[in-house]
């Protein structure tokens, strides 16, 4: 018997186009002889609209966007009510409100199998500084960083500028600590470029990171598993005519080269894999992670971070990783489904009264 797949899709988010490229190429790659696929799409506004069981994909992204008045009020409802129940949840969420543990909340309160990472994953995963600590506690090489709030930016900007000036060298790196695709983003070149890259990132979030800018190739890991885990071969991101892989080189620019499998000794590809492993276990990962790496001409590795929900399409890195290391994407996308019901089984001997 088919299992029902309800696809999570747009969300109230910076990343809401991104979502969106995601669920079609998810859609047109799922195996309709395995699943039914129930699209739910969230509005910009953070209204949940749910379609009708498709037994084909959509022909076009524009389908995705689903028309109605959906609901926000009663999103357990919206799940429940009906003769179509769901087997498995596949969020395709990016960003804020998707990726950062608040929907895998809300699937956790219902008890339902949802796919990708758990709430602790997802929110620290998310949050740069919470992620960077982590690493930090388990001996994990990455640049040097500071980070602060809105708060200490409004009341001690002066100082933070001295502070950066004094304990880095040009160029930096500014990030908001909860977005992703590169939102946000700048390179700070002088006090005036770094000035102004934290009042962009403050658009985005209350918390920053900065970090220390340094020569380096862009080299990155999938990571598969529950329990167990499985790294991909290593890709290597080579942006053309920009300074850094930001939101534009990533999702506009198609002379971006991605180089699979990665140019790299087999000890710097396995100094990866342990470092990508380390990662994925402390963060409590599950489903899968792509892991970001600095790797320098004299072969140094710094992880930069990770991504619970990586771009997903299927000219992303994350999908060419394993493509190139044998799973092809209807085969991940499989993969993936069963891992949310794996962890689902296993959830279900939690014993949650005391006899």
């Amino acid at each position: 018997m088919k299992k029902h797949v309800g696809l999570i899709y747009g969300g109230k988010s910076a990343e809401h186009e991104v979502s969106l490229s995601t669920a079609f190429a998810v859609m047109q790659a799922i195996d309709f002889t395995k699943y039914d696929v129930v699209p739910i799409y969230i509005t910009n506004e953070g209204i949940w609209r749910k379609g009708e069981v498709l037994a084909q994909p959509f022909t076009s992204v524009e389908e995705l966007v689903i028309q109605g008045e959906g609901s926000t009020d009663s999103i357990a409802q919206l799940f429940r009510e009906g003769s179509t129940p769901i087997d498995v949840f596949f969020p395709l969420l990016h960003g804020t409100n998707g990726e950062d543990g608040t929907v895998q909340g809300l699937f956790e309160v219902l008890d339902v199998p949802y796919v990708g990472n758990g709430v602790l994953a997802s929110s620290a995963g998310m949050d740069k500084v919470v992620m960077k600590q982590l690493f930090d506690h388990v001996g994990l090489a990455q640049v040097p960083y500071m980070t602060f709030v809105r708060y200490e930016w409004e009341h001690a900007r002066e100082q933070l500028l001295e502070d950066a000036e004094n304990n880095f060298s040009w160029p930096l790196f500014v990030k908001p600590a909860n977005a992703g695709s590169s939102v946000g983003i700048t390179k700070a070149t002088d006090r005036d470029s770094l000035e102004k890259g934290i009042d962009e990132a403050l658009k985005f979030d209350r918390k920053i990171v900065i970090e220390q800018g340094i020569d380096a190739r862009e080299i990155e890991m999938g990571v598969l598993g529950y329990n167990e885990t499985y790294c991909s071969v290593p890709g290597e991101i080579r942006p053309k005519d920009v300074d850094f892989y930001d939101y534009e080189a990533k999702y506009a620019d198609a002379s971006t080269e991605l180089i699979i499998p990665a140019d790299v000794t087999e000890e710097v590809k396995e100094k990866m894999t342990a470092m990508a492993t380390a990662a994925f276990n402390v963060l409590d990962c599950s489903g899968l992670v792509r892991a970001d790496f600095f790797v320098t001409a004299t072969n140094e590795v710094y992880i930069n971070e990770v991504n619970t929900m990586p771009g997903f399409t299927p000219t992303s890195m994350f999908p060419l990783l394993w493509k190139a290391t044998g799973v092809d994407y209807p085969t991940l996308i499989d993969r993936l489904i069963q891992y949310a019901f794996d962890r689902y089984e296993e959830k279900q001997q939690i014993q949650y009264t005391i006899k």
